[in-house]
């Protein structure tokens, strides 16, 4: 970009990325209150395989927007992005219960409730957590017209020896942001994000407005005049208690401040994370289905799936130059190899001349 140039932090649409969004209602027979959930899902495409994305622990659906972009110009598919339980916009009862049986259970009744006994060919794509509960639902048969079974940069090695330090990631992070173009500049500068267009459009997924802060009709120049503005000392702060104190101009400047937080306390979640990876590499290569694998970096395989892809069991791209959010990071990348994987398996049909350009591997 031109030096000196000022980058565009503002956050965008989902509907610049995806066709269209609804609330998919679970009746839920197991809940004593007998209530029925919804689920935030994000869709685009109307004939082909459905891709069903699910995301890493934190995101949303929409860090699939510009993947889904991507995938939809070069292959025939029908996206579903579903905001998994406690994140995004969908909302349960019980929002806090992320074991990998539940949330397994989660996807199995939307595609129930999308579809009902004649479900497409759909193939799970999932990142990180969103991985790990893609195979535990593949192999608990949640999905019966399963086609294919896809993780990015989760290997059970790898997320078993990080679990330690996420707690001390979790910590580093910001408490509050005082925008959306905070939360947005933050992901990109401290490389959550390494790519701007997805985070304008995902963020918003990944943070939500401070109860007792300004409320969403504050005005927006004032959303936009305070990111310049330093992080004062008073983190906890949310524009309650000591507010009575101040003037009225502290007062606006505290609610100002404190404006956005993440929507899920992932340090809470704790308890969940070795049933989600535990495991994981042995479920992942006893699955009966196609399979690929996107990394990161080779550096992340552990011993299971190195032997597995000694004996061919799946399909592996290395993606290097990226961080962890390897499908936001890029978009265009993780697009051609699933691509490329659905039309090797002659699950689709290209479009547009689209070429299938990595070897077999």
């Amino acid at each position: 970009r031109l030096p000196g140039r000022k980058r565009d932090f503002s956050p965008v649409l989902w509907s610049q990325y995806f066709e269209s969004m609804e609330d998919v209602v679970v009746e839920n027979e197991t809940d004593l209150l007998n209530c029925s959930y919804t689920f935030r899902i994000y869709k685009s495409g109307s004939e082909g395989p459905v891709l069903l994305l699910l995301h890493g622990g934190g995101h949303s659906a929409l860090s699939w927007a510009v993947f889904t972009s991507a995938i939809i110009s070069r292959i025939q598919c029908r996206i579903v992005a579903l905001d998994l339980r406690g994140h995004g916009e969908t909302k349960v009862r019980n929002p806090e219960d992320l074991s990998a049986e539940t949330m397994s259970k989660d996807v199995g009744n939307v595609v129930e409730a999308l579809y009902g006994d004649l479900p497409p060919p759909i193939m799970l794509i999932g990142h990180s957590m969103g991985g790990a509960i893609a195979v535990h639902t593949a192999v608990a048969n949640l999905v019966p017209s399963l086609l294919g079974l896809c993780m990015i940069d989760v290997v059970e090695g790898t997320a078993m020896d990080a679990l330690n330090s996420m707690q001390n990631f979790l910590r580093s992070r910001p408490k509050t942001f005082k925008s959306l173009e905070n939360a947005i500049e933050w992901s990109v500068k401290s490389g959550q994000i390494r790519n701007l267009e997805s985070a304008r459009v995902s963020m918003v997924g990944q943070v939500k407005q401070c109860e007792g802060a300004a409320s969403p009709e504050c005005p927006k120049a004032i959303v936009e005049g305070i990111i310049e503005e330093e992080e004062e000392e008073e983190e906890d702060d949310e524009g309650g208690g000591s507010v009575n104190k101040r003037k009225k101009e502290d007062d606006t400047e505290t609610k100002k401040e404190h404006l956005y937080t993440w929507r899920i306390e992932l340090a809470k979640t704790e308890k969940y994370w070795d049933g989600w990876f535990r495991g994981l590499s042995n479920l992942f290569l006893s699955c009966p289905t196609p399979k690929l694998l996107l990394l990161a970096g080779v550096d992340r395989l552990d011993k299971d799936l190195t032997i597995g892809q000694m004996q061919g069991k799946f399909q592996m791209q290395v993606l290097p130059q990226c961080g962890h959010a390897v499908h936001e990071d890029a978009p265009d990348k993780v697009a051609e190899a699933v691509a490329t994987f659905l039309i090797r398996h002659r699950f689709t049909e290209p479009i547009g001349g689209f070429q299938c350009v990595f070897p077999a591997c």
